[in-house]
């Protein structure tokens, strides 16, 4: 049996969604800062994008993941919503709604893993 890769995917997929709700965190703890710009993390699918995922992988370094390359960005005028007098662009409401769409991608990604999980298990065993 060759290497299952959804276990990888499903990995990096948390680990992005961690830095991002780390992202969403500070924004929050800065909502009252003076000149705080919010920030938020590059889309998944972009990072998804780079590691160049194949039918035939040869190596694990193919779906390599590091910190580094998920970093915070300022959010762009258009995704934000307001400024305040103190010049801070944090939407709490904004950024409760991000922090709605981590949970549901989070609940998303373990679900999958346990259906898949479930699924393996159940064929090892029918195959003894």
């Amino acid at each position: 049996m060759g290497d299952i890769y959804l276990f990888d995917v499903a990995s990096r997929q948390a680990q992005w969604l961690s830095v991002r709700q780390a992202t969403i965190s500070s924004n929050i703890a800065n909502a009252n800062t003076p000149g705080f710009k919010a920030k938020d993390v590059e889309p998944f699918s972009k990072v998804f994008d780079r590691t160049h995922l194949t039918m035939a992988a040869t190596s694990k370094a193919h779906l390599g993941f590091d910190e580094a390359s998920v970093r915070p960005e300022k959010v762009r005028k258009s995704e934000s919503w307001d400024t305040v007098h103190s010049g801070n662009s944090v939407s709490i409401e904004q950024e409760m709604i991000k922090a709605g769409e981590i949970n549901r991608e989070y609940s998303l990604n373990t679900g999958i893993v346990k259906a898949f999980h479930r699924m393996l298990l159940a064929s090892t065993r029918s195959g003894q």
